[in-house]
């Protein structure tokens, strides 16, 4: 339960209007939003399919799209993409996590100045999740995605 103090400090920063005497007049959209932007992805078990597509490779060869069942929680968005763990992406993360409402962005960050650069933006909805991870390889005009999405199936074991 959020108290009042911190729930009218919340409410100043977004731009509430407060009234003299402490009471307060507040949009029920802006209860909303509030809401949505303060919770976090609990842990749960889903469903997730990653497509990963390369637009410059040849029709056959372009799309590659795996299943699996992953335990997935908010600390774990920034390393969900299985192509981060490849060779190519040696040395890069996602970092600078933003959220706003049901939507948690982050920026691709290399080391070593191969000029590696992309963006992750998740989508936390409550009967499914979707993240886009968007890669240009640095020294190349050779761009990629990997796109997740993921349906809730129950608890973690």
């Amino acid at each position: 339960m959020v108290s009042w103090t911190e729930l009218t400090a919340t409410l100043v920063t977004l731009g509430a209007l407060v009234l003299r005497g402490g009471a307060l007049l507040l949009s029920a959209a802006h209860i909303h939003s509030f809401a949505q932007a303060s919770d976090v992805l609990a842990p749960r078990l889903y469903e997730v399919v990653s497509e990963t597509g390369m637009p410059h490779l040849e029709e056959n060869l372009r799309y590659t799209i795996t299943r699996e069942q992953r335990c997935l929680s908010q600390a774990d968005l920034a390393s969900a993409f299985p192509v981060l763990s490849h060779a190519a992406l040696k040395g890069c993360t996602l970092s600078d996590e933003t959220r706003q409402d049901d939507t948690v962005s982050y920026a691709l960050t290399c080391e070593g100045g191969h000029g590696t650069t992309g963006h992750a933006t998740w989508r936390i909805g409550e009967h499914q999740i979707s993240g886009l991870l968007s890669v240009r390889l640095g020294g190349k005009n050779l761009t990629f995605y990997q796109r997740i999405i993921g349906k809730p199936l129950g608890a973690c074991d």
